[in-house]
């Protein structure tokens, strides 16, 4: 009936910051912890500059619960205020580097940011009103240099595990980025479960490539530490430079998007960048086969972790590596912490194989949207009474089914739907078919309105234009007619979100401008 995991590891949830600790005391205090451009940290000396840092944000900022925010590439503040704000007893609004100034003023001003610490080219790309009133602007190593200069220290904090710690704005699909509020036990149970899952040992080495505004980027750091381990901040340019990264940090662990991992299957592999990876893991989007069989052809020694998650909930579901052969579409189980139920359009629990709503459960669910009612009401509800935790679930709005096995596969986003012709068609179904045909690296299934089919499939690819005669043929062999592509639009390269998936948004806002919608 429902989706659980067994959880093997301690299910307390303490204040975030105590992360800091725990890492000394699960790795050796001597042992590397953050690896910087300028040096690195060992897990003494990050213990120690999160509570110098923290005590200067405490000066800096009284008023508890008060939000700071970051706006600058990985770095020590980047990588640092996470822990030291939960310290400080304040909350930590992460901004994406790659967004723009108009985007970090609405995350500033709607968050009521107190202080900003930045990039000095971010900052001085604000205009006046920019900044909330009240709000200080701080660059990186003015802000670094003045916590040393304070000198004081806070030792670790005593708050409620469901305080407020981290507001996450999402790169949204419709409208402006919203702010998801996580507490520190949110974060913490994140950061226990994947370490539990993963198997993250002392010794691991994990590469940070995504942005650390992500709760899926953040994670590496959190995850990672909770174990013991090192972590080695990466902005890359190309997919060439995370292949050096891994030979000279000898990394363990490498965490993607399909995206970016559609690039890196494409660069060359050195085989000292390849041995010591055990495991490699992925959200943000499905695998599709062909990439499943590149990246386990190009890294079989490491474990593949296909993973799904959404910002409101963290993390919902893994797939064990040892069904990614044979299961590689599923989206697996319930990770630690988690309740998965699928909900039927009736509101029952859905029959297996069955389509029905993802609902997840449990003390992973944020708390809601920043100071927006109307849309958490609107995704925030009460669990099914199925539900083994009770309390709020949330409600995702995409569409799943559960096999005998209890493996969970994706069927489509209910708002992401084409109906075309009185028929509901899948974007996902037209968009592997497309994939399958090896003609194209990428696609994206859209629906655009039209006077007489409602709406007409549109097919965005990137691949070698030479297969635009044949992809039409194939598709027509293999896709029913009513799923058939009305058009096929050939890239050389597709539009990216700030936490680098494909932007739907962008192409769908391009394709209803094209044809008059």
């Amino acid at each position: 009936m429902l989706q659980t995991m067994p959880i093997n590891a301690d299910p307390t949830a303490l204040p975030l910051d105590h992360i800091a600790e725990r890492a000394v005391a699960a790795g050796r205090g001597q042992d590397p912890a953050l690896v910087l451009r300028d040096g690195t940290l060992n897990h003494n000396q990050l213990r120690q500059r999160v509570a110098r840092l923290a005590g200067w944000l405490a000066q800096m900022v009284p008023e508890r619960g008060a939000r700071v925010a970051s706006w600058a590439a990985k770095g020590e503040v980047t990588c640092l205020l996470p822990l030291a704000a939960a310290r400080a007893g304040l909350v930590h609004v992460p901004i994406n580097p790659l967004l723009k100034r108009a985007q970090a003023a609405h995350i500033l001003a709607d968050s009521g940011t107190r202080l900003l610490i930045g990039t000095g080219s971010r900052l001085a790309s604000l205009e006046p009103g920019d900044l909330p009133p009240g709000c200080a602007a701080l660059g990186e190593a003015e802000a670094l240099a003045a916590a040393e200069a304070a000198g004081r220290e806070l030792p670790p904090s005593g708050a409620d595990p469901q305080e407020l710690a981290a507001i996450l704005y999402t790169s949204g699909s419709t409208g402006r980025p919203k702010g998801v509020m996580l507490s520190h036990a949110n974060m913490w149970l994140g950061a226990v479960s994947v370490a539990d899952y993963l198997g993250l040992a002392a010794d691991d080495v994990t590469l940070a490539v995504l942005p650390l505004s992500f709760d899926y980027g953040q994670n590496q750091l959190l995850s990672t530490w909770y174990a013991g381990g090192c972590v080695v901040p990466l902005d890359f340019l190309f997919p060439k430079d995370v292949a050096k990264a891994c030979v000279k940090h000898g990394v363990t662990t490498l965490a993607a998007v399909p995206p970016l991992w559609v690039q890196l299957t494409e660069a060359e592999w050195p085989e000292e960048a390849r041995k010591p990876l055990r495991r490699l893991t992925n959200s943000g989007g499905a695998l599709t086969v062909d990439l499943v069989r590149s990246l386990r052809g190009m890294f079989p020694d490491a474990r593949l972790f296909p993973m799904y998650g959404l910002t409101e909930a963290f993390r919902s579901t893994f797939l064990d590596p040892a069904l990614v052969d044979t299961h590689p579409t599923s989206m697996g189980k319930a990770i630690p912490f988690a309740e998965i139920l699928v909900v039927n359009d009736a509101g029952g629990i859905a029959a297996d194989d069955e389509e029905g709503e993802l609902v997840h459960c449990g003390p992973l669910v944020a708390q809601g949207y920043w100071q927006d009612p109307e849309r958490t009401a609107e995704r925030f509800k009460p669990a099914p009474a199925a539900s083994h935790y009770g309390g709020m679930a949330v409600f995702s709005g995409d569409r799943v089914k559960r096999s005998a096995e209890g493996l969970l596969y994706f069927a489509g986003r209910r708002d992401a739907m084409i109906k075309s012709a009185g028929n509901r068609i899948s974007p996902q179904e037209v968009e592997e078919a497309a994939l399958a045909t090896g003609l194209v690296a990428e696609a994206v299934a859209l629906g655009v309105p039209h006077a007489r089919l409602g709406q007409a499939v549109h097919l965005v690819v990137r691949g070698d234009a030479g297969g635009a005669e044949e992809l039409p043929k194939r598709l027509q062999r293999d896709l029913p007619n009513f799923m058939q592509p009305q058009m096929i639009h050939w890239r050389d390269a597709m539009p990216l979100n700030p936490n680098g998936k494909i932007d739907r948004t962008a192409l769908q806002a391009e394709l209803n401008k094209e044809y008059g919608a």
